[in-house]
């Protein structure tokens, strides 16, 4: 039987050369070496997804190996949780990520990869689309009880509309509850801060290290 260092290491390579037998097996290995399956998705998994976010942020990988990389990420972890309990398998996840194109604003391919590489990096994911009004986004955010809220806006004249997210929010006096996080290409750290968000994020890098970074404040 491989050691734990040896499936560690299986599994981050599994992710970095895309080879979903390989991800598979080292899944079952780790389940039938009893490994932590918050250190195999971390330290194993989530390793190799860290070395695709560094290609795609240097242009050696596009938008189709990260979806492979996801693909292969969510079947490991299934297998290594497979046996668990929900609340368990609550444990693994990162954090739980509310995400969507903001009101009036149909375009989603940033949101989309923000999305694959949240998802691959542990996160739990709920996408509700593009062109989602503040309510909705404000309303879901409480029904599924998530950590973050997330939300693109890829046009001047949308930007307002993650503003209407944090005033909704304070109206229903659930502001605390929350960790918001926008981003977007006229989106910018001044206006995020002037409007009282939590965090900005200028590409799915940063995204994940913002993600992160929330979560540690809340779990703090």
């Amino acid at each position: 039987m491989s050691t734990k260092e040896e499936v560690l290491a299986k599994l981050k390579t599994c992710i970095e050369e895309l080879d979903e037998d390989l991800g598979t097996e080292a899944a079952k290995e780790a389940v039938e070496l009893g490994l932590d399956p918050i250190e195999a998705i971390s330290k194993g998994l989530g390793a190799g997804m860290q070395t695709q976010s560094d290609l795609f942020d240097e242009g050696e990988v596009f938008v189709p190996q990260l979806v492979v990389a996801a693909d292969i990420f969510e079947n490991a972890v299934g297998i290594i949780t497979a046996d668990l309990s929900e609340e368990a398998k609550s444990a693994t996840s990162m954090g739980k990520v509310l995400i969507c194109t903001v009101e009036s604003d149909i375009h989603d391919i940033g949101k989309n990869i923000v999305k694959t590489m949240l998802s691959a990096s542990g996160f739990e994911v709920i996408d509700l689309g593009r062109d989602v009004s503040s309510a909705e986004v404000v309303a879901k955010a409480e029904e599924l009880k998530v950590d973050i809220i997330a939300g693109a806006a890829l046009m001047t004249t949308t930007m307002p509309a993650q503003r209407d997210i944090i005033n909704l929010l304070k109206e229903d006096g659930v502001r605390d509850q929350y960790k918001c996080m926008f981003g977007g290409a006229p989106v910018s750290p001044e206006w995020v801060k002037s409007i009282g968000a939590d965090a900005y994020a200028e590409n799915a890098a940063e995204a994940i290290d913002q993600a992160k970074r929330l979560m540690a404040e809340l779990r703090a």
